[in-house]
Parts: structure tokens; C-alpha cells; sequence
């Protein structure tokens, strides 16, 4: 038992690996492109993960490390290996799960793609890396896998790159990221040069007796979370994740939905304790700011895949809110319930593209309820969690959240009060934009009759993924009290861990105890609750009144209040900033660095060879006239009277006897006349 649990999260680990290896190298001898073997060995995985989960809820936790490496003479020894918590157990499940159906859902998705078999490559590896940042305990091979995870999401969004917008999306994406992982990478940085290791257990240690405290602490925590704000869409760098949606439909339900983006808060939740009170307020305000924005662009887009984008960030903002005010256990509650009805929803989404044959706008849809019953239920099923409406997970964790955003707010008062009143209003219009999807699309006539016409349920591959994620999003899974989450297994299991900071529980002004904020979000329960179904209901009811009774005219509303539409169409004009600011600064950074480049660098390059290569010619015609002309020249002459005097040595007694009375005679007259 002891050995297989030691083994166990590297084989979990290691068997996507292998699936990618196997379909990336060999697809093309194995029948249908290895699809079965990617989501057979994703369900493997599946299993071992409820068996590790099921053994860290019967023996508690446990860790395996081992020597990594060491430097000088061993006076530095650096640690590698896993740890199984309640957060690791949890999150192995939920992506082992996401990814099993989103192989299964994608079989039918992407039946006939050119690229088949290495989409489901592509799958194996993200699922490989993401799962890399679940299981380890070490810092620096979490940032390892961390940037292997955005290869992996490069790789699915832009994966047919054949066409512009993929490519596009692909690159902003890997770009955004990267910003946000340069911030962790420092934090890391910071944590070695005043700790001196990477893993977990040592860094919590080394913050525990003092080695990196005050604003250096603060600094490193603020740095690891903008890892999270890359990863996690969240203010201001969410700008990349409504535009992946250009990759295929199964990729944003297992990437943007449920995985990928959840690993910033797995982050957050992972060092969570090492966080100082002025980080946590930092996280707390990014994660308001993000879920307040992204609901306002939610409200006035078309594109189907985009509004769940846009709903997924805010989302992503709620928990990391929730971390934020020292709510652990209920922002990691609301990472898992969240990740299986909106995966739900993302492939509900693609069950209608396929359907409707690549028709994402909502305008063009209606009237698929009765088309497609069993893509209707499970999608209404995951709006109804996601509006937070009792008898759902999405209730649970989201009533959790919002009574902690109260007792936050009575907490520290005045200003920070603000959070309450984001996170309630957030709740109604998440209720009211998903509920103008379910109406615009599976109410009503549809827009686009033709294609309406030949639209029918999809296959068994890729509705049972829908049910199976649809019941999931039930209340019964998590805990038997429909109506308080606090009795249930999830929250007893997910207990919020100690602080090693004194003050950062429900802090910004003042510091209170674990247990008195606990006590104080207990006593906010019920109001909160209370209020959260009457903010929940109201949002549906506008939704019915706008576009299903249509006592309003949208049409003209939108003409009344066109700045303000068209802000929120325009997606508060960000990408309009950043391609005016960062984007257009970065071009005339390049442009003229290329132009000194060309003109300075260049120049003196070229200058310094055009003067040697002149400098060289003049030596070369100096050399050619002068000093080979002098040679010559004395060759010449040498030559000229050798071939005069050549002709004196014929080699004959009587010539040489003839030149010599000419010479005596030529001598005599020299002498006699002188």
C-alpha cells in the first residue's frame, strides 16, 4: 500500500506523457490516429486519481522528496518530489476528470480533422504539464511545468494555424503570459536569494523563522501572483483569454475552463500561507476589479464560446477574491465546482456549434431545446449552478464566498465594503448573461433556418461527457446539506490553513484570528444567502422580461444607451489601449531600435569596412605600382642587359678572343687620348 502510494502520483504523472510520446511520434500506424489509446489511458488516470484521493481521505497526507541536486561540497542540497494534500488529491482528480471527458467529447468534436492524432498528442502533453503543477512540491520545477503548460496552450489555441485569427490569439496568448511569468520568476528570485531553497516545505520554514519577512515578503508574494494574473485572465492581463476561443471548443473547456486558468489559483492557493497581509489585499482587489469587469463585457457579447470567456474570468476573479480575504477553503470550493459546470457548459457549447454547423452567434441559434433535449438539460443544469440557484454546487461555493465577502467588509469597513457590493452584483449579472444565452439559444425561433433545419442531438461521445459533468454540478456531490456547505465532506476536508504572517485573515486594517473570521462568515451565512437567491432570481427574471417575453425592446435600449453598450461591446476598450500604449510603444521601440541598428550599429560597422576595404585597395594599388613597380623595374633592367649580355656567351674560344683584342684596343684609345 505505502509503495503504491509513493509511486502512484509519478505514474498519474508520467502515463500523459507517455500518450503524448506514443500519438506524436506513432499516430500514423495506430487505427484512428491513437484517439482510443489518449482517452483510454486519460480514464486510467482517472481512476488512480479517486484511488489517491480515496487514500489521503483514509491516511491524511503524505509526501515523498529526494535529493535534487547539491552544490560545493554539499553545503547546498535542493529537494524534489510530490506532495499529496487536500489541494493536490482534489486537483488531481478534477483535471484527470476534465481531461478524461474532454478526450471522450472530442472524439466525435474532431472526427475528420487533418490534424487529428496530434490533437489528442497536444491533449496528452497539457494534461502532462498541468498535472506537473499539481503533484510537486518544489517551486522552481512548478514554474517548469508552468511554462510547459503555456506551450502546451500556444500549441491547442493556435492549432489550426492555417488561418489568421488562431494564429493571432496563439501568440497574444503566449505573449500576455509571459509578462505575468517574468513577475513569478522574480518572486522566485527573491524567495532563493533570501532563502536559499525551492521547495515548499523549506520556504514556509525559512518565512516561519524570519529569513524573508516585511516588504522583501510582501514584494515576493505580490511577484508569485502576477504568475497568477498570466494564468489566471485576471486584471489587467485577461485580455488573452476571450480570443483563444479561436481554438477548438474541447480546448476551452479543458484549458480556459476548468485546468489551465485554475492554475493561478491553484498557486495562490498553494503559498497562500507565505502571503502577507498587504498581498493579500493586493489579490483581494485584482480579483473584485477582474470579476466586476469581466461581468459588464459578459453582458453584450454574441459569440457564444466569448461570453463564457468573459464569464469564465469572472468567475476567476470571485475565487481569487476569495483567497484574498482569507476565504481559502471557499475560493478552492468554488476552483472545483466552477471547473465542472463550466466544462459543461464549453461543451454544451460545442455540441451546439457542431450542430449548427460552426453558428456561434446567439442571435443565429433558438429553438434547440426541442433539436437537442439532452444538450438543453445538461447546459440549463450548469446555468442554473453558475447563477447560483439552490440545489447546485455553484450555490454552495458561491453563497460561501459571498458570506465571507460580508464578514470582510464588517471586518475592515468604510472602503473595503466595496467587496460585498462587487461580488453581490457580479451574482446577478452572471445570472442574467446566462440566462440571455440559454434563451437565445434554446428558446425562441431561430435565427438561422437552414442550418436549423439540419440540426439534431449529437452523438453518445459527446453528450454522455454533458451528463456526466451536468450531474456534478449537483449539490448531493459535495455535501447532503442542500442549503450549507459547512457540513459537507468538501469543506471539512479543505480546511483553511494557518497563517505563518501574523494578520492576514480578513486584513487590511484589522487583523482578527482564523477563527473569528470563521465565526463571523458563519453568522453572515444566512443573510448572505438569502440575499445571493434574491440577486440570483432577479438577474433570470430581467433575462425572461428582456429576451424571452420581450417586454423591452434591447434594440432600442441600445440605441438609448449607446456609449455605455458599446463600451461593454467594445470590451472596455482594452485591447484598444494596449495596442495605443504597450503594443504601439513596443512597434517604435523595435522600429527604432532596428533603425539604429541599420543606421548606427550597421553604419559603423559597414563604415569601418568600407574605410579598410579603401584602405585596402590604396595599399593594394601601392603595392601593385610602387613596390611591385620598383621590383619590376629592377627586374626589368636586370633582365634587359642579361639579355644583352647573353648574346657576348656563345660559348666559342675565337669570339671571346675577338671581344678581347676589342677591348685592349677600346682600352688603348681610352689611355692614349686621355
Amino acid at each position: 500500500m505505502e509503495f503504491a502510494l509513493n509511486t502512484l502520483p509519478v505514474i498519474i504523472l508520467l502515463i500523459p506523457l507517455v500518450s503524448f510520446l506514443i500519438l506524436i511520434f506513432f499516430k500514423w500506424k495506430l487505427p484512428r490516429n491513437g484517439d482510443w489509446l489518449g482517452t483510454s489511458l486519460l480514464f486510467v488516470n482517472l481512476f488512480l486519481s479517486f484511488y489517491v484521493l480515496y487514500a489521503f481521505l483514509s491516511k491524511g497526507e503524505y509526501k515523498v522528496t529526494f535529493e535534487w541536486f547539491s552544490l560545493g561540497a554539499g553545503d547546498s542540497v535542493f529537494t524534489a518530489g510530490f506532495t499529496i494534500d487536500a489541494l493536490s488529491a482534489l486537483m488531481l482528480v478534477v483535471v484527470n476528470l476534465i481531461s478524461a471527458v474532454v478526450h471522450l467529447f472530442s472524439v466525435k468534436y474532431m472526427e475528420g480533422d487533418a490534424k487529428y492524432g496530434t490533437y489528442f498528442a497536444y491533449l496528452g502533453l497539457f494534461t502532462f504539464s498541468m498535472l506537473g503543477i499539481v503533484v510537486t512540491n518544489n517551486l522552481l520545477i512548478m514554474y517548469v511545468f508552468w511554462e510547459l503548460v503555456g506551450l502546451s496552450s500556444y500549441l491547442l489555441i493556435g492549432f489550426w494555424y492555417e488561418n489568421k485569427p488562431p494564429q493571432e490569439a496563439a501568440k497574444k496568448a503566449f505573449i500576455v503570459n509571459r509578462i505575468g511569468d517574468v513577475g513569478f520568476l522574480t518572486g522566485i528570485m527573491i524567495v532563493f536569494l533570501f532563502i536559499g531553497q525551492f521547495g515548499f516545505s523549506e520556504i514556509f520554514e525559512g518565512v516561519q523563522v524570519g529569513k524573508l519577512s516585511g516588504g522583501w515578503l510582501t514584494a515576493a508574494g505580490i511577484l508569485i501572483f502576477c504568475g497568477a494574473v498570466g494564468k489566471s485572465a485576471q486584471f489587467p492581463l485577461h485580455v488573452w483569454l476571450p480570443d483563444a476561443m479561436e481554438g477548438p471548443t474541447p480546448v476551452s473547456a479543458l484549458i480556459h475552463a476548468a485546468t489551465m486558468v485554475a492554475a493561478g489559483v491553484y498557486l495562490v492557493a498553494r503559498v497562500f500561507i507565505m502571503f502577507t497581509a498587504d498581498a493579500l489585499t493586493v489579490i483581494t482587489y485584482i480579483g473584485a476589479i477582474t470579476a466586476f469587469i469581466s461581468a459588464t463585457i459578459a453582458l453584450t457579447q454574441d459569440d457564444i464560446k466569448k461570453i463564457l470567456a468573459y464569464s469564465t474570468i469572472s468567475q476567476l476573479g470571485y475565487m481569487i477574491m476569495a483567497l484574498g480575504i482569507g476565504a481559502y477553503s471557499y475560493g478552492v470550493f468554488h476552483l472545483v465546482t466552477h471547473a465542472f459546470f463550466k466544462a459543461c457548459l464549453f461543451l454544451g457549447a460545442g455540441s451546439v456549434i457542431i450542430a449548427m454547423h460552426h453558428v456561434q452567434n446567439i442571435s443565429e441559434l433558438g429553438g434547440l431545446r426541442k433539436k437537442m433535449p439532452l444538450t438543453f438539460i445538461t447546459f440549463l443544469v450548469s446555468t442554473v449552478s453558475i447563477s447560483g440557484i439552490p440545489l447546485t454546487s455553484g450555490f454552495l461555493s458561491k453563497d460561501s464566498i459571498l458570506a465571507a465577502t460580508i464578514a470582510f467588509g464588517n471586518v475592515n469597513g468604510g472602503i473595503n465594503y466595496i467587496i460585498p457590493v462587487i461580488a453581490f452584483l457580479v451574482a446577478g449579472l452572471t445570472a442574467f448573461y446566462m440566462f440571455r444565452i440559454v434563451i437565445k439559444t434554446f428558446f425562441g425561433e431561430p435565427g438561422n433556418k437552414e442550418k436549423f433545419a439540419q440540426c439534431k442531438e449529437s452523438p453518445l461521445a459527446m453528450t454522455l461527457p454533458l451528463i456526466i459533468l451536468a450531474v456534478l454540478s449537483i449539490f448531493i456531490f459535495y455535501s447532503f446539506n442542500p442549503i450549507d456547505a459547512g457540513s459537507g465532506w468538501f469543506l471539512n476536508t479543505v480546511q483553511n490553513p494557518e497563517s505563518l504572517n501574523v494578520g492576514t485573515v480578513g486584513a487590511i486594517y484589522n487583523i482578527i484570528p482564523q477563527t473569528e473570521f470563521q465565526e463571523l462568515i458563519h453568522h453572515a451565512h444566512y443573510p448572505a444567502m438569502a440575499m445571493s437567491i434574491v440577486i440570483a432570481l432577479l438577474g433570470i427574471l430581467i433575462a425572461f422580461v428582456f429576451y424571452y417575453w420581450k417586454k423591452v425592446d434591447t434594440e432600442k435600449w441600445k440605441v438609448k444607451l449607446k456609449p455605455i453598450y458599446l463600451f461593454s461591446l467594445n470590451k472596455w476598450y482594452f485591447d484598444e489601449l494596449y495596442h495605443y500604449t504597450a503594443v504601439s510603444f513596443t512597434m517604435l521601440l523595435s522600429k527604432l531600435s532596428d533603425m539604429f541598428d541599420k543606421y548606427i550599429v550597421d553604419g559603423l560597422v559597414n563604415g569601418s569596412a568600407t574605410f579598410i576595404k579603401k584602405t585596402a585597395d590604396f595599399s593594394g594599388l601601392f603595392d601593385k605600382y610602387i613596390v611591385d613597380g620598383l621590383v619590376n623595374l629592377s627586374a626589368g633592367t636586370v633582365g634587359f642587359f642579361g639579355a644583352i649580355f647573353r648574346k657576348t656567351q656563345t660559348g666559342k674560344v675565337q669570339t671571346y678572343l675577338a671581344f678581347l683584342l676589342f677591348g685592349i684596343i677600346v682600352l688603348y684609345l681610352i689611355i692614349r687620348f686621355i
